[in-house]
């Protein structure tokens, strides 16, 4: 029996009471800023030098009058085999413009025959540079390197959540500041993730992207997040729905893993929804649907009890 089935009727029901405030609609901008490489003099292990073999952040900053100093680096979706960089990226960045968030997009390296064949660690190591980027880049870009979150879609959701579990503190001995830098986010944002690699929970598409068809059980466990919460993990909220083909019991083992580990966290099981639909608002590549649009009111609330935005 799938895991999800043991969650509580009266869990989903506190969770579905708050589904009928209407979300404002997002003004979407065409512009796209100019990407800023992570690795400037070619990224280890590139296959080529196409703009596919460069991993880059798209910096979208917080307008200076209503700035609070934090920042959020997202990582779209797209079965590491794509990224869905607009609605699950600059849409997402804009948001987060609006609430004084200085926010980045994560061009992270794929895994398919036009993007060459990226599979792990290489997406995780571009979304390990682009972190410590960030946070040694702070200043500069005016940010709280105390209040830099990591956000997440899907396997970009994976992406985020290995960050979340397998980070590090930097390499005191490194002789630049960067690779001193730590690369812990300092909170998640988890949107219907791919979590586990080794339950019969896995999305196998995406699995085999990262490690191959051929399973390597040490590997897919390391790789299944759920497996490796501590307390040192940071506090994270979580989205889902229950019709999702990426089965919810992926969020429901990583709640389970932050609970056990006293991490403060936050999940949300809509009942209908399905995958990849971003803010639900019926912008761009959005499906338009008005109470699944009301996660990202959650998501805002979250964030104002996390002291990242303004009450």
């Amino acid at each position: 029996m799938q895991l999800k089935h043991f969650i509580s009727l009266s869990f989903l029901c506190i969770l579905t009471t708050t589904l009928f405030a209407q979300t404002p609609a997002i003004t979407v901008s065409a512009t796209v800023p100019e990407p800023i490489l992570l690795w400037p003099e070619g990224a280890p292990g590139a296959l080529g030098d196409t703009d596919e073999d460069k991993p880059a952040i798209y910096p979208f900053p917080a307008p200076k009058e209503t700035a609070t100093g934090a920042a959020v680096l997202i990582c779209p979706g797209g079965g590491y085999i794509n990224r869905a960089m607009e609605h699950e990226g600059y849409d997402f960045a804009r948001w987060f413009n609006q609430m004084g968030i200085t926010a980045f997009v994560l061009r992270y390296r794929v895994n398919n025959a036009e993007h060459k064949k990226y599979g792990y660690p290489h997406a995780f190591h571009d979304a390990t540079r682009a972190m410590r980027t960030i946070r040694s880049r702070a200043k500069e870009w005016s940010i709280d390197p105390d209040k830099i979150g990591l956000m997440g879609f899907s396997a970009g959701g994976h992406l985020a959540s290995m960050l979340g579990t397998h980070f590090d503190n930097g390499n005191s001995k490194a002789k630049n500041v960067l690779d001193k830098t730590s690369s812990r986010p300092s909170f998640l944002m988890l949107i219907y993730p791919v979590i586990s690699f080794a339950t019969p929970y896995t999305h196998r598409g995406s699995r085999d992207m990262q490690i191959g068809p051929d399973l390597d059980s040490t590997l897919a466990e390391y790789m299944s997040t759920e497996n490796h919460v501590t307390s040192f993990t940071p506090p994270t909220f979580l989205m889902y729905t229950d019709d999702d083909p990426v089965l919810a019991d992926n969020a429901v083992l990583f709640y389970m893993g932050l609970r056990k580990a006293k991490v403060p966290a936050e999940l949300h099981i809509y009942e209908k929804g399905g995958h990849g639909y971003g803010m639900a608002n019926g912008v761009g590549k959005a499906p338009n649907n008005p109470i699944l649009a009301t996660w990202t009111d959650r998501l805002k609330d979250w964030l104002k009890n996390r002291g990242v935005v303004k009450k």
